[in-house]
């Protein structure tokens, strides 16, 4: 919970110092016109990333494969949206890394490898077997 309030805090006014500095360099105006760009340039490829990957994870489907990255990568382009929209130059930054095919990939890989258990043992099937009652029983009633 601590974590979160700090998170909420600290991002906003990271976000704000950064801001200053660089409309101190650029202007106040450029500044402004900087991130009104960065949001729609970011909105435009997030549309874009998504309706690829949409494409491909219903190709997957077809192929009756589980379009289990093209579901984290849309999570990931939402959240890269989500960034993109956040007015700042962090967020965005992160947004557009967030955005970027390679880039997600990697990311995406990383937290795969290190978060979900992979299964090394093959009992993927259980064995057993079928006992048939008198099938005379069931036909006589």
């Amino acid at each position: 919970m601590n974590t979160i309030l700090l998170f909420l805090v600290a991002v906003p006014a990271i976000e704000i110092y950064v801001m200053i500095k660089i409309g101190q360099n650029i202007g106040a105006l450029t500044t402004v016109s900087l991130i009104f760009a960065t949001a729609f340039i970011g909105i435009y490829l997030a549309k874009i990333e998504g309706l690829n990957t949409l494409r491909s994870g219903i190709y997957n489907l077809y192929k009756n494969k589980i379009p289990l990255f093209e579901l984290i990568s849309g999570a990931s382009i939402a959240l890269a949206a989500m960034l993109l929209i956040t007015p700042g130059f962090i967020t965005d930054t992160i947004g557009f890394i967030l955005l970027f095919p390679p880039t997600r990939k990697i990311i995406i890989n990383f937290f795969l490898k290190k978060n979900i258990p992979i299964k090394t043992s093959k009992d993927d099937f259980i064995e057993g077997e079928i006992l048939e009652k008198n099938k005379d029983k069931d036909n006589e009633v």
